[in-house]
Formats: C-alpha cells, sequence, structure tokens
C-alpha cells in the first residue's frame, strides 16, 4: 500500500502539477501513502462484506456485477472527500484543484479496477483450483467407497454364511437353491453394474433390495421382519449406490437376530428422506466394524445436497434416514 501510495504521488505530479508549493513535498507523498491506505482498506472491508453475502462459488455473476461498482463509487466518494481535505487544509490550489481531482479520480478508478481484476482473476484461479482439490478429492472418497462396499459383500465372513446356507439348501431343498444362486448372482451383478456410478435410482436399488433381503431371510428365516413402504412416485429420486445395502448390513452387524430376539426393520419414506429403522437389541459380541459405512454415506451425499444424514438412536430404535435426490 505504501508504494502504490508513493507512486499515486508521483504519477499526480508527473501529469498534473509540479509548481512552487507552499508545504513541503513529502507531505504529498504522506497524504498518497495514507489515502491510499483508507482506500485500499475500505475495498478490503467490501471484499470481505462481498464474501459473506455474494460468495465467487456459489454467486460468481452477481458477485462480479454488484463489487465493481461499489467498489469504485466508494473509491470515488472516499477519495474524493480525502483530497477535497488535503487541498483545503495544505495545498491551497485552488486553481488546480479540478484538474487535480479529477486526474486523482481518473487514477484511482484505474488502480481500483486494475486491483479489482487481479482479485477476481486470483479468486477464480483459487476456486478452480479448489474444485479441482475436491474433485480429486471426491474421486478418492468415492474409490474408497466403492471398495468398501465390494469389501463388505466380497469377503469370506459373507460367502462363507451364503455358501454355508446354499449347501444346506442343496440337500434340503433344491428348488429353494435354484432361487438362491439366482438372487446371489442378482447381487453381485448389482454390485458391478453400479461400482463406477455416483447416483442410482432408487427403484434400482430397491430391486437389489429385494434379492439382498432374500438372502438375508434365508439366512436368518423367521428371525429378521422387513417391512418396505415406498411411494411410487419417490422411485424416480436418487441415492448413492448401495446406500440402502449398506444400512441393512449395519442393522445386522450390530444387532442380536435370534428365535429369542427377533429383528425388525422398516424402509419408508418420510419427509423426503428415505429412512431404515430398526428395533434395537445390540450384540452382546460385536463384530469389528471400521465404522466407515454411515461415514462414506455421509461423506458421498455432501457432494449432491446440504441436507445432512439424519442418525437417531433410542433405547429401543435405531433410525438412519438419507436425503432422496431430485433436483439432478
Amino acid at each position: 500500500m505504501i508504494l502504490v501510495g508513493i507512486a499515486v504521488a508521483i504519477l499526480l505530479k508527473a501529469t498534473v502539477y509540479d509548481t512552487i508549493q507552499n508545504h513541503p513535498r513529502i507531505y504529498d507523498y504522506l497524504a498518497a501513502i495514507v489515502i491510499t491506505i483508507i482506500v485500499w482498506e475500505g475495498n478490503l472491508w467490501i471484499d470481505h462484506w462481498m464474501n459473506i453475502q455474494y460468495p465467487w462459488v456459489l454467486k460468481t455473476t452477481k458477485r462480479i456485477l454488484f463489487h465493481l461498482p461499489i467498489a469504485l463509487i466508494f473509491s470515488a466518494i472516499a477519495l474524493y472527500v480525502l483530497m477535497l481535505t488535503y487541498d483545503t487544509w495544505v495545498c491551497g490550489l485552488n486553481a488546480q484543484h479540478k484538474k487535480l481531482m479529477a486526474a486523482s479520480l481518473y487514477i484511482s478508478f484505474l488502480i481500483t479496477i486494475l486491483l479489482l481484476s487481479f482479485e477476481i482473476g486470483g479468486q477464480l484461479l483459487k476456486g478452480w483450483k479448489l474444485s479441482l482439490i475436491e474433485v480429486e478429492r471426491y474421486k478418492t472418497e468415492t474409490v474408497q467407497a466403492q471398495l468398501q462396499n465390494l469389501k463388505d459383500q466380497i469377503n469370506p465372513h459373507f460367502l462363507f454364511n451364503n455358501l454355508s446356507v446354499l449347501s444346506s439348501l442343496v440337500y434340503i431343498n433344491q428348488d429353494k437353491a435354484v432361487d438362491f444362486i439366482n438372487q446371489l448372482s442378482k447381487v453381485y451383478r448389482y454390485l458391478l453394474d453400479n461400482r463406477t456410478n455416483e447416483l442410482v435410482r432408487l427403484e434400482d436399488e430397491m430391486k437389489f433390495l429385494e434379492s439382498y433381503i432374500y438372502l438375508i431371510q434365508i439366512r436368518f428365516d423367521r428371525n429378521i421382519h422387513f417391512e418396505i413402504d415406498i411411494d411410487p412416485n419417490k422411485l424416480k429420486d436418487y441415492i448413492p449406490p448401495m446406500s440402502l445395502q449398506m444400512l441393512i448390513e449395519n442393522v445386522i452387524k450390530h444387532n442380536e437376530i435370534s428365535g429369542e430376539f427377533p429383528l425388525s426393520v422398516w424402509v419408508n419414506i418420510k419427509d423426503n428422506m428415505l429412512e431404515v429403522r430398526n428395533s434395537l437389541k445390540a450384540r452382546m459380541a460385536d463384530e469389528v466394524s471400521s465404522k466407515s459405512g454411515l461415514n462414506n454415506i455421509q461423506e458421498r451425499y455432501k457432494y449432491f445436497t446440504e441436507i445432512p444424514m439424519e442418525i437417531i438412536k433410542s433405547e429401543h430404535e435405531f433410525i438412519v434416514r438419507i436425503p432422496l435426490l431430485s433436483n439432478l
């Protein structure tokens, strides 16, 4: 700011006046520096206020349309008042007053536009860099979520449980064993087909959930009960793939499921949120969990909506609600 003030003073003396004055020349430099600091700090305050009202990333057009006129008007008024005060009390250049004021305004406009151009360019460049970082971060977390989803399903424990059920069915009920294999293949087909998708329709996720629930009910028989009530008008909305399955998996992983403690799971829609609610009976010896399932869902949602995922735990129930995405 000091360097800019000195440069303005030199420019004014070179273009407007360089006559014998009744005050030391150092006053002009000091005045130029003080005026520059006041105008500069005022513009910084305007920039801070604009960042709150019109953020660059969210309201770029409005920011440009409002920021430049407000900054120019402030600079002109501040410069005029400060120059008039200095001219009246120090300079006494009445004959050259209009010429000096006009030149000062021209120079201030030029410097303000130049500085704002640098700032706008810098802010846009910064926003662009941040967006690239966010994109790369999102890609990384998406890949991690995909790997975690596949890992949660294609793991020895999951395969062992299903193969154990299948081996029993082969001897007891061959027709049901065939159905079990078909549903198991649908589960893996869905996982493979949607491993790179960012969002899927709720309709597709519910079809996948039917196959997944079939495997679960064969495994736990009457010890687990599902009640699903989904508004058909919401089936075209979107959710992250496998998120509903991960919620069901989370319920099974952390709750006791037995004849003495049957588990009930409700899947419905409430206030445009997909709700998974279950009766709560925590396992005495809980499975080791990475605790990344709910976090992965929550982090992926942040890229599509500001509506947070809701997690509600009471004495007898555990509820998770995830937003339905419709305006895409």
